[in-house]
């Protein structure tokens, strides 16, 4: 890590996905059906006013982090959350 980084540092995924993109690709690392991605009432429920953050496309980027040449263990969701499931 660069330890001459200044200003705000994004801490996202080089790949941002929706929430559909996520649900899919969850389903596929815990071998189940996708039927539907969680639905809003139901983060709302859960979540409260952090819902938004959930909800809301914020498709944000490392820019930072990738204009520093940081090298990422996990470039997608996909191997991401295999990772965290094995």
């Amino acid at each position: 890590m660069n330890s001459k980084l200044e200003g705000a540092v994004n801490l996202t995924s080089p790949n941002p996905v929706t929430n559909q993109e996520f649900t899919a690709a969850l389903a596929r690392v815990l071998n189940r059906p996708a039927i539907f991605p969680a639905p809003a009432f139901a983060l709302k429920a859960v979540l409260g006013g952090f819902s938004s953050e959930v909800l809301g496309s914020k498709r944000v980027i490392p820019k930072v982090l990738a204009d520093a040449k940081f090298e990422f263990e996990y470039q997608h969701v996909s191997a991401a959350l295999t990772a965290l499931v094995d």
